[in-house]
């Protein structure tokens, strides 16, 4: 019986040993993501507006490039910009606008990718729950956090073994926005458009 009990104490702090904190999870989650920045993100962003409903879209960004799709009332919208031209495609009517890129939307598309780094920045981390496949986590905006841009509270989701985000959710002024269904590597055909995709495209060219 010794045996067993002095067997069952070395497993026991071995396993506390190996445990990891809130904190630790989110800081390798930080750095699998920097290994991947230079391969750009995809990702879906949901965004869920009271009395509106839900807009959801599939993103492709890298550096200051960004491709965004989405559908409106059975209309299909594209989006891509290089951060100094926007091509918009509107699938009702065939249509392309070339504008130059607005400057509160140039850098949209990384800062969105932002989101998903440096989440213990002003941030107070707790598990709320574990499963076989992910760590559940409730961040909570720190009282010493300056930023009142800053949502007060964010809902996590990492994925065991990869150690990737699954999903990031925050609420502000009653919206709900949500990042999911995240992967790596965005290349040049994803952020660029091209006319011979959409057959008998009208391009409206509006830059000045």
């Amino acid at each position: 019986m010794k045996k067993i009990l002095a067997f069952a104490v070395c497993l026991l702090t071995a396993v506390v040993a190996w445990a990891q904190t809130p904190a630790e999870i989110v800081s390798r989650m930080d750095e699998e993501m920097n290994k991947h920045e230079s391969e750009g993100i995809i990702m879906t962003m949901e965004i869920k507006i009271p009395l509106l409903g839900t807009v959801s879209s599939q993103n492709w960004i890298r550096d200051d490039k960004f491709r965004t799709e989405f559908s409106a009332k059975g209309i299909k919208y594209i989006c891509w910009s290089d951060g100094k031209t926007t091509w918009t495609y509107n699938g009702k009517d065939n249509e392309v606008v070339i504008e130059n890129a607005k400057e509160d939307s140039s850098s949209g598309g990384a800062d969105d990718a932002k989101m998903l780094t440096g989440i213990t920045d002003g941030y107070d981390i707790t598990l709320k729950k574990e499963t076989a496949d992910a760590w559940y986590f409730l961040c909570k905006k720190s009282k010493t956090n300056p930023d009142g841009d800053d949502p007060k509270k964010m809902d996590l989701v990492v994925a065991k073994g990869t150690y990737y985000p699954k999903s990031l959710s925050a609420s502000m002024s009653g919206v709900t926005t949500t990042l999911r269904d995240i992967a790596f590597g965005v290349s040049d055909e994803d952020l660029t458009f091209d006319a011979a995709d959409y057959p008998g495209v009208k391009i409206v060219d509006k830059r000045k």
